[in-house]
C-alpha cells in the first residue's frame, strides 16, 4: 500500500523526441527532423501537462526532468511554458530541481543562459567519451575538445549542478585508456558523474557492425574491470557511489532519479513518455503505469483531440509495485529499509519476501547482499553483480507473495460460528 506521502508528491518528466542525428548505439524513441513545428510541440506539451496533472492526485511537484531525444534542441521558451504550467496547476517548492539533458555542442552551450533563465537548475551533459575516434564510432555530433569546452560553460552557469554522462565498454577500449579518460574528466567535472556500460541493442547500426565483425567490443571480464576501475578512480577523487551508475560529490545527487529508485510516483509527458501514478478518485493503492504514444505527429493529434496522448494504461497490482521497488531500490547503495518496505506492504516484511530462500541465504553468506536491522542492500561487491542477483530475488518475491496471499485467503474463508446461548442439559 502507498502512504499519502507517496501519492501527494510527484515527479514530473517530459520528453523532447527530436535529435539532429541518431547515435549508432541508440534505440530510444527519437526522431530526426529538420523542420520541427516548435509552436505545435509547445502547445501539445502544455496541454498534456494540464490534462495529466488534473488526472492525478498530486498536490506538489517535487522535481522535473527534461529528457529526450535531445531536449537542448527545444526552444528555451518551450521549457519555460511547461514549467509555468506546472507551477500554475499545482504547488512547486521554491528549490525544485529542474534537470535537463544536453548535448555538449557549441550550439547548445551558447543557449545555457537562456535555459537557466527558463527555469533549468541542473544540467546533465552527454559527453559519452573524450576520444574523437570513439565519438565518431558512437555517432556523436561533438568532438572531445568541444565536450570539454561545453563542460566548462555548463559549470559556469550551473556550478555544483552539472552532471556528466560517460559510456564505457566501447569498441577497442581498454582499462588503461578508460582510467586516463576518467582522470582527465575529474579535473573538470565538479560534482556528478553517470557511467553506463555500452549495450548492443538489436536494430542499431553499432549492433550490426559488431555482428558483421567490423568492430568488436571488450569481453565481459574487461567490462567488469572497467567498472571496478571507475569506482576506484572516482572514489579516490571524493565521489560517493550512491547508485549503480551514479557518483556524486558534496551531496550533489539527482533528486529526480532518487524518486524513481525509491518507488515514488511520476508523471510522463510527451511522445513515448512513461508514468506511474495514482489517478484521481482511484484510491491510494490503484497506481497505474502509462505509456504515451510514440510517434510525435500521432501523439500531437491525440493530444489535440483528447487532451493527452496516452496509448496504454495498465493498473499495477501490489506485486507489480513491490517488484519495481525491489529492482529499483537495490540499485542504490542504501538499499531498502524495513520501514520503507512496510509502508508499501504492511504485514509482508523483507525477511518473509526474500530472506528465507536458500539461494538468497547463499548471497548473504557470500557477502553480496546484506539483510540486517536496517534493511536489505547490496554490498560493494554485490552492487557490481546486481543484474545477476535480481532474477533469484524476484522469483523468491513472487513465490513468497503468493504464499502470503494464499494464507490471507484461508484466514478470510474461515468464519467461526456465531456465539449463541449455552446449551442446557435435560435429564
Amino acid at each position: 500500500m502507498e502512504g499519502s506521502d507517496f501519492i501527494s508528491n510527484l515527479r514530473f518528466a517530459f520528453q523532447w523526441p527530436y535529435c539532429e542525428r541518431r547515435c549508432t548505439y541508440c534505440n530510444f524513441n527519437k526522431y530526426i527532423s529538420t523542420n520541427v513545428n516548435h509552436d505545435a510541440m509547445r502547445d501539445g506539451l502544455v496541454r498534456e501537462t494540464e490534462t495529466l496533472l488534473g488526472y492525478s492526485q498530486v498536490k506538489e511537484i517535487t522535481s522535473v526532468f527534461i529528457g529526450g531525444g535531445t531536449p537542448s534542441l527545444a526552444r528555451p521558451s518551450t521549457i519555460a511554458s511547461i514549467l509555468e504550467t506546472v507551477a500554475r496547476v499545482t504547488h512547486v517548492p521554491h528549490n525544485m530541481e529542474v534537470s535537463m539533458e544536453a548535448n555538449p555542442t557549441s550550439a547548445a552551450a551558447s543557449r545555457l543562459a537562456e535555459f537557466k533563465a527558463a527555469g533549468v537548475t541542473r544540467l546533465s551533459l552527454g559527453v559519452q567519451a573524450l576520444c574523437d575516434r570513439d565519438l565518431s564510432i558512437l555517432g556523436r555530433d561533438h568532438t572531445a575538445r568541444e565536450a570539454l569546452w561545453s563542460l566548462e560553460e555548463a559549470r559556469r552557469f550551473f556550478p555544483g549542478q552539472t552532471s556528466v554522462d560517460l559510456i564505457f565498454g566501447r569498441p577497442g577500449q581498454n582499462v588503461e585508456s578508460w582510467e586516463g579518460e576518467l582522470e582527465q574528466l575529474i579535473a573538470l567535472c565538479d560534482h556528478h558523474v553517470s557511467l553506463y556500460q555500452l549495450t548492443l541493442e538489436r536494430g542499431t547500426a553499432l549492433y550490426k557492425q559488431v555482428q558483421e565483425k567490423a568492430l568488436s567490443v571488450p569481453e565481459q571480464e574487461t567490462m567488469a574491470r572497467m567498472y571496478q576501475a571507475a569506482r576506484s578512480v572516482l572514489g579516490k577523487a571524493g565521489f560517493l557511489q550512491y547508485e549503480v551508475s551514479n557518483f556524486a560529490k558534496n551531496g550533489a545527487v539527482c533528486m529526480h532519479n532518487l524518486g524513481y529508485w525509491r518507488g515514488r510516483q511520476y508523471l510522463g509527458v510527451g511522445p513515448g513518455a512513461h508514468g506511474r501514478f495514482a489517478p484521481l478518485g482511484e484510491g491510494e493503492t490503484q497506481r497505474e503505469a502509462r505509456i504515451q504514444t510514440l510517434e510525435p505527429s500521432d501523439w500531437l493529434r491525440e493530444v489535440r483531440r483528447f487532451g493527452h496522448g496516452t496509448r496504454k494504461r495498465v493498473q499495477q497490482s501490489e506485486l507489480d509495485i513491490l517488484e519495481e521497488l525491489l529492482v529499483m531500490g537495490l540499485r542504490m547503495n542504501e538499499g531498502l529499509t524495513h520501514q520503507f518496505w512496510l509502508q508499501r506492504s504492511p504485514g509482508f516484511d523483507l525477511q518473509e519476501a526474500v530472506g528465507d530462500a536458500a539461494e538468497v541465504k547463499q548471497y548473504l553468506e557470500d557477502e553480496l547482499l546484506v539483510l540486517d536491522d536496517r534493511g536489505l542492500r547490496c554490498s560493494w561487491e554485490g552492487l557490481a553483480l546486481l543484474d545477476t542477483l535480481l532474477p533469484t530475488l524476484l522469483h523468491q518475491l513472487q513465490l513468497s507473495y503468493q504464499k502470503s496471499v494464499n494464507r490471507s485467503l484461508s484466514l478470510t474463508c474461515f468464519v467461526p460460528p456465531a456465539p449463541g446461548p449455552t446449551p442446557t442439559s435435560h435429564t
